[in-house]
């Protein structure tokens, strides 16, 4: 008998921690790694990244134990990266103070890890990476959606981010390079589009284009084959009344609104360097709530150094009355090499904590409200597959809704029924459905269509 000569090919066990855009970057490092088997046992992989977040403590925390106990389970021989925000941001110490770690790399090489594992080297860039339309993309976790980044860095300079301390300024990509993915992604059959970045609504601005978003949408509304779309990660002194009424009279985007706040208060707002006068930023989220079907997204921060019980009660008050779709509220962290790090009026950890506790309770009745509204509606949703539930329940989204972070819908049939002939349900496609209740934090629909 004849063998073949063929080598086995290695196998490659990757972890993204943090955010949609350390997603993307992940997905670029599965794409330069083609070669390599994905599995999902790290003690069986001949490589292991993991793809950190820096952002607050309790990320810092995640992705150090993750290395960890990754290094503990890994085998022998088997070569152990550590790339990313959290890696780029403690570059020095980390290559000093874990030696467990075989390859140290950060956020502008992602494009190089392939060379890197060869090498078996670290190296950071000074460059920013820009996914290209030449950058060949492994999409995980969806068959019809993907996540589009739109630049890199921030100019913002909010008092508890060290983001563009390590990501240095805004770097928007080329509108010709998003519209060549997308298409590209639509030729693989790809429908549903998150576009995404730390400060989306700058979009184009360092290359002199203030609207560079309302670009962007007409663009994407020339696509044949996007059936939607939505925008992450607003911020408020770069979003204009002009986008908001853009977004409405689309057909292809969502009507779909997640602007970060952080706060409400107008001293808050100053200490945090939020750039836009309380009036101004009321004026917008009132814009938002009134496009019709409109669902508003935020977060908040509480306990920032300087925040009184006024200004917390001032933010509750706000919350409850605004009743945002959905929110989530952060406990302030300490950030090297931030305004707010060196503040001395710091609060402290037990009113931090107690006041996220209250501003939780508060968000979780605005998000039942926002569910319980959705009983007896029709709308349409993409179906995802089969729940985790149960084999007999299907889990859907709302094409409104961002994946992952704004629920599941549980539909409780799997055929779409005619007079003469059932037919099978189709994962990835769109279907008219209608609300028949809300179970715990679950809405359960019937297919009409």
């Amino acid at each position: 008998m004849k063998f073949s000569e063929n080598k086995p090919s290695k196998s490659l066990h990757l972890v993204s921690l943090g955010c949609t855009k350390n997603l993307v970057d992940s997905e670029i490092m599965l794409g330069k790694l083609k070669e390599y088997k994905i599995t999902n046992e790290p003690e069986n992989a001949d490589v292991i990244i993991v793809n950190t977040c820096g952002f607050i403590d309790s990320a810092k925390e995640e992705s150090i134990n993750t290395i960890l106990t990754l290094h503990d389970e890994r085998k022998e021989e088997s070569v152990l990266v550590m790339a990313g925000c959290l890696s780029e941001r403690y570059k020095e110490e980390l290559q000093k103070e874990l030696p467990e770690i075989d390859i140290f790399t950060g956020v502008g090489d992602y494009d190089k890890i392939d060379k890197l594992v060869e090498e078996k080297r670290s190296f950071f860039t000074d460059e920013v990476f820009l996914l290209n339309e030449e950058n060949d993309r492994v999409i995980t976790g969806s068959s019809y959606h993907a996540y589009i980044k739109l630049s890199e860095g921030c100019n913002q300079s909010c008092s508890f981010c060290a983001i563009p301390s390590f990501k240095g300024k805004l770097h928007s990509r080329t509108l010709e390079s998003l519209v060549k993915e997308v298409k590209n992604l639509v030729k693989n059959g790809y429908t549903d589009f998150s576009f995404v970045s730390q400060d989306s609504s700058s979009y184009l601005r360092d290359l002199n284009i203030k609207d560079g978003l309302e670009k962007l949408i007409e663009e994407v509304e020339k696509i044949e084959g996007v059936k939607t779309a939505r925008i992450l990660y607003l911020y408020p002194s770069t979003t204009t009344l002009s986008l908001i009424e853009k977004i409405k009279n689309s057909d292809i985007f969502e009507n779909y609104f997640d602007m970060p706040l952080q706060h409400i208060s107008a001293n808050l707002l100053k200490i945090m360097k939020r750039g836009k006068g309380v009036e101004k930023l009321k004026e917008l989220m009132d814009a938002m709530r009134k496009v019709p079907n409109s669902f508003v997204r935020t977060t908040f921060i509480v306990g920032h150094p300087g925040e009184t019980q006024e200004d917390f009660e001032e933010l509750c008050k706000y919350v409850k009355e605004y009743k945002f779709d959905r929110a989530n509220v952060f406990s302030y962290s300490d950030e090297e090499g931030t305004s707010a790090y060196d503040r001395i009026d710091k609060i402290p950890q037990e009113l931090i904590d107690s006041r996220a506790e209250i501003l939780g309770e508060i968000i979780s009745e605005t998000t039942n409200n926002s569910l319980e509204n959705e009983i007896g509606k029709e709308f349409e949703v993409y179906i995802d597959g089969e729940s985790d539930e149960h084999e007999y329940l299907l889990s859907a989204r709302k094409t409104t809704w961002a994946p992952d972070i704004d629920g599941e819908i549980y539909i409780n049939d799997n055929e779409l029924y005619d007079e003469k002939n059932p037919k099978q349900l189709e994962f990835g496609k769109i279907y008219r459905v209608k609300i028949t209740e809300l179970a715990g934090d679950k809405l359960l629909a019937t297919v009409i269509k």
